[in-house]
C-alpha cells in the first residue's frame, strides 16, 4: 500500500499542492484568495514545501508590481499523486473489511 505523506498531512500544504497540481503554476496572491488562505499561512507552507523540494518559488516583476509565482516540482505532484493513491488504498481497504451498521 502507498504511504500516506506526513508533510502533506498539514490541510493547507495539502490545499496549496491540491491547488497547484492542476496548473503549472499560480501567483501568491491568485493562491491565497482562491485557497482561502491568509499571507503568513501560505508563506509557512510554501517555506516547507520548498525545503522538501516539492515546490520551486520564483519572483519577477509584472510592470513595477513585485510577484511570486508558485509551481509544483516533479518531487511535488508525485508526492501528491502517491498521497492520494495512499488516501485511496486506505478508503477501499474500510469498504472491504468493515460491515456496513446498516446491513444488519
Amino acid at each position: 500500500m502507498a504511504e500516506l505523506n506526513g508533510l502533506l498531512a498539514s490541510l493547507p500544504r495539502l490545499k496549496l499542492v491540491a491547488f497547484l497540481n492542476g496548473c503549472s503554476e499560480a501567483e501568491f496572491l491568485v493562491v491565497t484568495e482562491l485557497c482561502e488562505m491568509n499571507k503568513s499561512t501560505l508563506s509557512k507552507s510554501m517555506t516547507q514545501l520548498e525545503t522538501a523540494g516539492y515546490l520551486t518559488v520564483t519572483k519577477g516583476y509584472e510592470g513595477r508590481k513585485p510577484k511570486t509565482w508558485l509551481a509544483l516540482t516533479f518531487a511535488g505532484r508525485n508526492a501528491y499523486r502517491t498521497h492520494l493513491e495512499a488516501l485511496t488504498a486506505l478508503t477501499q481497504k474500510a469498504s472491504e473489511t468493515v460491515s456496513d451498521r446498516s446491513d444488519s
